[in-house]
């Protein structure tokens, strides 16, 4: 077994024969010198050449042992696994291939270069020169040149200004870049399917499914009906447009729908999918998840929690005429009257979710509204008059903020009037940071979802402490 073998296993490393020769060798340079000395002490300079002997021996064994000490403990060239590991058991930096320390961060990069034979050659050679791991790579054509998009794996020391100048050099050019996380690791066929399941499933996902597809945007749907000064769906041909860092595409309903992304233009490629997502959700037509939750109320009433639809019309409409105008008033902050003209927005799953709360004999008395508006999401609660003040409304907040949570929404906000106590009392009952905003009675409350802790189902309420039974 060699030195370094045993060294390798942790058991000490001892020879015998080579301390009896190093003695043995001791002894017969005493011998040595013993003589020597007896024939040089009775020359004529012998007390002299004794001096300059021993000056030299102690010279030559100060130069041995400096020696031994700088060379001796050198690890072996041929084993690679001699050196000891580190306290904790890991790895330390120098022993991570090719230098790279075990700190690394996730980029996601973008860079436009020329469409020819050795451009993404020399880009990759760059970012190797610079310990920077390519973990996946998409290209999108655009005729002479091609926007490269990478998902890359830098040492933590390297700062993202580096990498853009690096890639500059290579030939990269209007390069953007921001931090990833392991969400990004998913290759894009598989995200695309996911989004596509997603769509398929419940169609107020698609305004979601875009936004992730495409990166941070902002997202507007526009009705078939355009009002003055806007492009209706007329100005939109079928096959939509693309204009730079604006996509707009035909709605499933006949509307338009509109992509903003001004950090970043979008590529055909891009425009593409989100044109296919588009497609598949108009081919499925309407469609809601029928789950629904059966929850007993404090004083024995059971009511049901499900999703709602356009179906959800009459019933909608005849709770409006049930509440009083004062209820109203509050919800939708105008003239009464025009309260039903808001409905057939507000159930159309295009622009976001509703939650319905109906009784055991069928009859609908709340309404909780998740509206994608651009990129922020508002949150809205209608609960008619007899049935306030009984866990409902904290009910379907709850609910609607665990859906947000969900969609990777960062906050919800709230309009209503500074005189409405119960919506008030219903957001502080979330248990999330607040802020608020007053402008001549219209109170503005956003609730910041970054604490949540991602988990939604952490956020759904009871409005009693009986347990909920789902069918």
């Amino acid at each position: 077994m060699s030195d370094v073998t045993r060294r390798k296993h942790g058991r000490p490393v001892h020879h015998w024969r080579r301390d009896v020769v190093e003695l043995a060798a001791l002894f017969t340079a005493v011998a040595v010198a013993d003589v020597v000395a007896n024939l040089v002490g009775h020359g004529p300079d012998g007390p002299r050449l004794l001096v300059v002997s021993a000056a030299a021996l102690v010279a030559t064994a100060g130069f041995h042992v400096w020696w031994s000490r700088r060379h001796g403990h050198a690890p072996p060239t041929s084993d690679t696994d001699a050196r000891p590991p580190s306290p904790e058991g890991q790895a330390g930096p120098s022993e991570l291939p090719g230098g790279v320390t075990a700190e690394s961060t996730l980029w996601r990069m973008r860079t436009t270069v020329k469409d020819e034979p050795g451009s993404l050659a020399a880009l990759c050679t760059t970012l190797a020169g610079h310990r920077v791991d390519i973990l996946s790579l998409q290209t999108h054509p655009l005729g002479e040149d091609t926007v490269d998009e990478f998902l890359l794996r830098a040492p933590g020391t390297l700062a993202a200004a580096d990498i853009t100048r690096a890639v500059a050099r290579a030939g990269g050019a209007s390069t953007w870049i921001e931090r990833a996380d392991a969400h990004d690791l998913v290759d894009a066929p598989t995200r695309v399917l996911g989004l596509a399941t997603r769509t398929a499933l419940d169609a107020a996902e698609l305004p979601l499914a875009l936004r992730q597809l495409l990166g941070r945007c902002t997202i507007r749907s526009l009705p078939a009906t355009a009002r003055s000064g806007e492009r209706g769906p007329d100005a939109v041909p079928v096959e939509g447009v693309l204009e730079d860092t604006v996509m707009r595409l035909r709605a499933p309903e006949g509307g338009v729908i509109t992509v903003e992304r001004p950090y970043l233009p979008f590529t055909p490629t891009e425009f593409a999918r989100a044109r296919a997502l588009v497609e598949l959700d108009a081919r499925l037509g309407q469609r809601v998840p029928r789950g629904h939750d059966v929850l007993t109320l404090p004083e024995g009433s059971a009511i049901t929690v499900r999703r709602a639809d356009p179906g959800d019309l009459e019933a909608a409409k005849a709770m409006h005429e049930r509440c009083s105008p004062r209820t109203l008033g509050m919800r939708y902050h105008g003239p009464v009257g025009d309260a039903d003209r808001y409905l057939n927005h507000l159930l159309n799953p295009r622009f976001g979710r509703t939650l319905a709360v109906q009784t055991a004999s069928g009859r609908v008395v709340g309404l909780g509204h998740l509206l994608w508006d651009g990129d922020e999401t508002e949150v809205a609660l209608l609960v008619e008059d007899q049935w306030q003040r009984r866990g409902i409304g904290g009910e379907l907040l709850g609910r609607l903020v665990a859906m947000a949570v969900e969609a990777g929404c960062a906050s919800v906000y709230a309009v209503t009037q500074s005189s409405n106590t119960g919506m008030v009392a219903a957001m502080r009952g979330l248990g999330l940071p607040l802020d608020y905003q007053i402008e001549e009675g219209t109170l503005v409350i956003t609730a910041r979802l970054d604490t949540a802790g991602g988990n939604g189902a952490e956020l759904s309420f009871e409005a009693s402490g009986e347990p909920i039974v789902r069918d």
